[in-house]
């Protein structure tokens, strides 16, 4: 007889518009935006379990692009924090751990509590990474935590640029290609 449990979900995401259409039978919780809320949030959400195992993390989101012609839905398999100064950290005899891998993708995601609309800002995190967010390395964090694996997946909803200010705009498209990945993930499982 098998023991093998069923997967279970944990949807992760920063706001009600990027979660707008994930399938309603999924657990979900909705942080508010940065690392602090997206921490607090995630671990509130995990401390309620009595049991972890099988539980998977998925942090649905919006990001922007770092790099040009990058668009649709990635899932990043290493974040860093990218708003710490991890080399004085080290220089302090401590490890900030700004690096996490969350899976086998080859795409890095930024997460920082900076909203990138800056020319040089983007300019100078392309150069270590594909992505940026503003909540991923912090449910990242949280997951592994409890020893919770967690799947962290983007869809770009602009360059990192100006055109982030079009947000508002962009973000029901980016929900609905995120929610349609979550279904078939879960329908599949």
């Amino acid at each position: 007889m098998s023991t093998t449990m069923a997967r279970r979900w944990l949807v992760v995401a920063a706001t009600a518009a990027e979660a707008a259409h994930v399938p309603a039978d999924l657990p979900l919780v909705i942080t508010g935006l940065g690392k602090t809320a997206a921490a607090v949030e995630t671990t509130r959400a995990l401390a309620a379990y009595d049991d972890l195992d099988s539980l998977t993390v998925i942090n649905l989101g919006t990001a922007g692009a770092l790099r040009d012609g990058l668009t649709g839905l990635h899932e990043p398999g290493t974040v860093l924090n990218h708003d710490i100064n991890a080399e004085a950290i080290r220089a302090l005899g401590y490890d900030p751990e700004e690096r996490l891998e969350t899976g086998p993708g080859e795409l890095v995601l930024a997460s920082g509590d900076l909203f990138v609309s800056d020319p040089g800002v983007r300019e100078r995190l392309a150069r270590q990474a594909h992505l940026v967010d503003m909540e991923g390395y912090a449910v990242a964090w949280a997951a592994r935590s409890f020893g919770v694996p967690v799947r962290l997946v983007k869809h770009v909803s602009d360059n990192a640029d100006e055109s982030a200010q079009d947000w508002p705009a962009m973000v029901d498209a980016s929900a609905r290609a995120l929610a349609d990945w979550v279904a078939d993930l879960t329908s599949s499982a």
